[in-house]
């Protein structure tokens, strides 16, 4: 299996500075290759300290130079907050800078403060993303832009550099609503998984998306590429503890940061599933749902650990497995540890399991 590992840039609850938050999540980047995962990532959000990564492309541009085999990967750039040609423009540029260790991780956005700070009506990201994805997938194949759909314009222009390698198999994009795993196959997309809804309905998703893939494609769908909030520690119970209290936060932050509370989602075009989410949480309760969002991460002893991701893996057929250590406030010396401790003691089994393929 890959193994990956995600900085989130997280300042909860503003115990710290900014300053002081990207010096210590700089130096969690600097251990990922040495500590031997396969590649690093990053989350693109903005105007709030949810995630204080406003452009991943910059960051992972600066982890290409500093490191020599990790590949690069965006979880995700949004397309509708962005011009696609510019995009795809950086994206050949991090091709080149790091000789062809980038992945492609596209997403389209859900947070209203986002979009209000753009100046973006949020009912209009389905198409934007659609069309987005499309000119972004070709220009980076043949490096040309162009395009003419109802929302994006593109006159021709070539893409300079122009794109060191083919992409293919290395463009993904995240999919939480039904409609978002079939756009997917339609566009010719692997899916990242970030865990937020029962493994049934995954499981579901990526059934009707493998179908709609292959026969629009030809070609079998790739392997699913599974994210996780990941704690790791000797001490069961205190892995227990700690998972608990620190993905606890990092749910209250998603509560606050999308606004789950609220209503708007019921009432805007594209984002009917996330307002039926909305209601869910209004029927189980905070700390129901909480609850349910620690069990979908992977903590607990390194054992533990290892069965969570196998599990996982036989239930949606992935390859790769993307561990978030620090989130929700964790004190960095306990990131550091448990990410320590996952590297010596999960990450070489999981690298040793034989591709299902």
């Amino acid at each position: 299996m890959h193994v990956g590992s995600s900085t989130f840039f997280q300042n909860h609850r503003q115990t710290m500075s900014d300053f002081e938050v990207y010096q210590n999540e700089l130096r969690l980047a600097d251990m990922v290759e040495p500590l031997g995962f396969d590649s690093i990532w990053a989350v693109e959000h903005h105007f709030t300290d949810y995630t204080m990564c406003p452009d991943v492309l910059q960051f992972l541009s600066y982890m290409a130079g500093r490191t020599q085999t990790v590949q690069l990967g965006s979880m995700v750039v949004v397309l509708p907050w962005h011009n696609p040609l510019r995009v795809a423009e950086q994206f050949s540029v991090l091709d080149h800078l790091s000789g062809g260790r980038a992945i492609v991780g596209v997403g389209r956005g859900l947070a209203r403060v986002e979009f209000d700070g753009f100046q973006l009506e949020m009912s209009e990201s389905r198409t934007r993303f659609a069309e987005s994805t499309q000119l972004l997938v070709r220009a980076l194949e043949d490096g040309v832009a162009e395009f003419n759909g109802e929302l994006i314009k593109q006159p021709r222009a070539n893409i300079r550099p122009r794109p060191y390698k083919s992409f293919k198999g290395r463009t993904y994009a995240a999919a939480v609503s039904p409609e978002s795993s079939l756009a997917l196959a339609q566009l010719g997309l692997g899916m990242l998984i970030i865990p937020q809804k029962p493994w049934n309905e995954v499981e579901s998703e990526l059934k009707s998306y493998r179908e709609i893939y292959q026969k629009l494609n030809g070609e079998p769908a790739p392997p699913p590429v599974v994210v996780g909030f990941t704690f790791c520690n000797e001490d069961e119970e205190r892995a227990e503890e700690i998972a608990s209290e620190y993905v606890g936060n990092y749910w209250e932050s998603i509560m606050d940061h999308y606004e789950f509370h609220g209503d708007h989602l019921k009432e805007t075009k594209g984002y009917e599933y996330y307002g039926k989410f909305t209601e869910k949480i209004e029927q189980y309760g905070d700390q129901d749902v909480k609850d349910f969002f620690l069990d979908l991460q992977v903590w607990g002893t390194p054992e533990q650990c290892y069965e969570k991701i196998m599990a996982t893996r036989r239930r949606t057929g992935s390859e790769s497995y993307l561990a978030a250590f620090s989130f929700g406030g964790m004190p960095y010396s306990e990131v550091e540890n448990s990410m320590k401790l996952f590297a010596e003691k999960v990450m070489p089994r999981l690298k040793e399991v034989p591709s299902a393929a």
